[in-house]
């Protein structure tokens, strides 16, 4: 079965809204573990328009799971990485216009600055994780760049229907095989809820996924830890 991963950074994007205390990421981080969740996921961006570097700091030192920063490849917020040493580092583009992440990191165009970061972070100790679309060529990159695992962009999969479904998740099955037979951890996505999630976590030897936005919207009306119970049994394949 695939470790769960919650994204708790719409927590924080409701506290921002009105630059206040509350909702508080680190408290919806522990009703996340009592749901069950295996990873506690968060995006420190440059902008800082959710995760705050306080609330990075305090999930480093009451996460109970492991620690997953996502992150730029960008030189302040990898200094704040290789301090905190969360356990789990995943490597993401990132634009201050876009709404959420829209894509995968494209490691071939932008191939010293993201083995830069690599070397930094897996220096630093902390384990490293790529998030790329299903691509051969983006694939091989990351395995030439020695990283740790490779987390898929499942957005495509997930705003598909009907036969363009299937067309994507045999691309995430097919990217799946590559991933293993280069040696990396396998992880994947973005999009994902209760009535599309089974089958990618069904693909062989997946490892981790990250569900973030499904989660906090049912959370708002069943609750954190029920909702992140269904999702956990959702996985449980």
């Amino acid at each position: 079965m695939p470790e769960l991963g919650v994204n708790i950074d719409h927590i924080a994007t409701v506290r921002q809204a009105r630059k206040t205390y509350e909702p508080d990421p680190v408290w919806a981080a522990a009703l996340a573990e009592l749901g069950g969740a295996d990873v506690i996921t968060v995006h420190l961006r440059e902008d800082r328009r959710h995760i705050q570097d306080r609330d990075l700091r305090l999930l480093r030192e009451t996460v109970t799971v492991k620690l997953n920063l996502e992150l730029a490849c960008v030189g302040e917020i990898l200094d704040i990485a290789c301090q905190t040493k969360p356990h789990q580092a995943t490597l993401v583009p990132e634009r201050r216009e876009e709404v959420t992440t829209e894509g995968g990191l494209d490691v071939v165009k932008h191939r010293p600055e993201v083995q830069q970061a690599v070397r930094k972070l897996q220096d630093a100790g902390v384990f490293v994780s790529l998030f790329l679309d299903p691509d051969d060529d983006q694939i091989e990159a990351a395995a030439q760049m020695e990283a740790d695992a490779v987390e898929l962009h499942t957005g495509s999969y997930a705003n598909a229907q009907g036969a363009d479904q299937q067309q994507e998740l045999q691309k995430l099955i097919r990217a799946g095989e590559k991933i293993r037979q280069l040696n990396m951890q396998l992880h994947a996505g973005h999009g994902l809820t209760v009535r599309n999630v089974q089958p990618v976590a069904r693909i062989a030897d997946m490892h981790e996924l990250n569900i973030g936005h499904s989660i906090i919207a049912r959370a708002l009306m069943i609750g954190m830890e029920r909702a992140v119970r269904e999702m956990k049994e959702r996985i449980s394949v």
